[in-house]
C-alpha cells in the first residue's frame, strides 16, 4: 500500500523495503511518506544553522572539523553496511574522545539535508552507497567552508 508514495519520492534504485521500515512507524498516513523520504532522492537546498545543535554540543565549526576528520576514513571503507558504518563511526568517536551525537549529527545532517529523518546517519548512508554519501559529505563541507 505504501509503495505508490514510496515511488513518488524515489525513482532511483534504492531498497523501498528497508525505507519503508524505516518510515512505517513515523507516519500517521501513507501520503506522510514522501516529505519523510525525498531527500534520498535528492540533497535537498538546507541551511547551514541545522549543524548547530545545543544538547549534541555542535555548531557549524565543529561540525565543519568532524565532517573533514572522518572523510579520509569513509572514503577507504568498502563496506558500507550499516553495522560496517557504526563501527567504524564509534571507533572514530574513541580515538578523538568525541561524543556519539557530536558526530553523527553533522554526518546526518550532510547525507540528508533534515533536522528530522526516519533513520540515523549509518543507516541513510547505507542506503545511499557511498558514493552518493561521500559527495554529501563533501557537499556539507563545502557549505561550511563557504560560511
Amino acid at each position: 500500500m505504501a509503495l505508490p508514495f514510496l515511488h513518488q519520492a524515489i525513482t532511483k534504485e534504492l531498497d523501498l523495503v528497508k525505507i519503508a521500515e524505516m518510515v512505517k512507524t513515523r507516519i500517521e498516513v501513507f501520503p506522510d511518506i514522501v516529505s519523510l523520504i525525498d531527500f534520498f532522492e535528492c540533497l535537498p537546498e538546507y541551511d547551514i544553522a541545522m549543524y548547530t545543535h545545543k544538547k549534541m554540543k555542535t555548531d557549524s565549526q565543529s561540525s565543519l572539523k568532524v565532517l573533514k576528520e572522518i572523510l579520509p576514513r569513509l572514503e577507504q571503507m568498502d563496506d558500507y553496511s550499516n553495522d560496517s558504518l557504526y563501527q567504524a563511526i564509534v571507533q572514530f568517536v574513541e580515538e578523538k574522545e568525541y561524543k556519539n551525537g557530536y558526530v553523527m549529527w553533522p554526518i546526518r545532517t550532510a547525507v540528508s539535508g533534515r533536522q528530522m529523518t526516519p533513520a540515523g546517519a549509518t543507516e541513510i548512508m547505507e542506503l545511499l552507497g557511498k558514493e552518493e554519501s561521500l559527495e554529501r559529505i563533501k557537499v556539507g563541507i563545502s557549505l561550511l567552508e563557504k560560511a
